[in-house]
């Protein structure tokens, strides 16, 4: 799943009572509002809303830190190197490299999107499980083909996980231990390899049993989704809170 609860679970909180269609698409306002502003005002009103929203999720708060942490791992680099590769007025030396501090507020600036973008998505629509998420996005009319490969993807992944690691298994029983080498290379392409054929394999048997089951290319959604007054009010505080940090920037 993405970033948020596993599949199968909800959130609790006030996000969890609205329309899942209104919450995708309030994420992806979010995230355009946020993703547009450079003013570090905005960003941090930005980053307040997201924080807020979050919340009201409820999400557990160690598992969020931890997928936070997890992405602030993939950035991290980028933030301390930017202000040592991009031009500007020197700000400090280190290791005889000038830091500027253009670069520095720039990475400043790319650190607080990043979190307030992610932390949105987290709460938005990382609490609501696959099957909501999928039948969300088909009803905002995405292509049927898409939302499927979305759900077989959420679906098999762990299978297609315990393969790979039943046949690493099977190759440390026949004594493999990796190492720099061209055996290793070798061993591992022939891994991947055998993963594409079981994963072919698979994919067969599923069309099979479901074409048995009467699939004829989509899946029949009994999710009848309402919109209510209370996402009617949650849409009418998204556009308000975006169109503030645009303010903002543009102030």
């Amino acid at each position: 799943m993405i970033p948020g609860l596993d599949q199968g679970e909800e959130s609790m909180g006030v996000i969890g009572g609205i329309d899942p269609r209104i919450r995708v698409v309030a994420a992806i306002v979010f995230a355009m509002a946020v993703v547009s502003c450079r003013d570090m005002a905005a960003l941090l009103s930005g980053l307040a809303a997201a924080l807020g929203v979050l919340v009201l999720a409820r999400l557990p708060v160690l598992p969020t830190l931890r997928r936070m942490v997890a992405m602030d791992m993939f950035v991290v680099f980028i933030l301390v190197m930017l202000p040592f590769t991009m031009p500007g007025d020197p700000l400090f030396e280190f290791a005889g490299f000038a830091a500027s501090r253009q670069g520095l507020m720039r990475a400043v600036e790319i650190g607080l999107k990043a979190n307030a973008v992610v932390l949105a998505l987290m709460a938005l629509v990382g609490s609501m499980s696959s099957v909501t998420l999928g039948h969300a996005l088909y009803r905002l009319r995405l292509p049927e083909n898409l939302v499927h490969l979305l759900l077989f993807t959420v679906r098999y992944i762990d299978v297609l996980h315990q393969e790979y690691l039943r046949l690493r298994i099977a190759m440390e029983a026949r004594g493999f231990q990796p190492a720099t080498t061209l055996h290793t290379m070798r061993s591992f392409g022939y891994l991947v390899g055998m993963m594409l054929v079981r994963a072919l394999e698979r994919s067969e048997r599923i069309l099979a049993a479901m074409s048995c089951r009467g699939f004829v290319g989509h899946f029949p959604l009994f999710d009848a989704f309402r919109i209510g007054w209370r996402d009617w009010v949650f849409a009418a505080a998204t556009v308000l809170v975006c169109t503030l940090i645009v303010a903002l920037e543009i102030a």
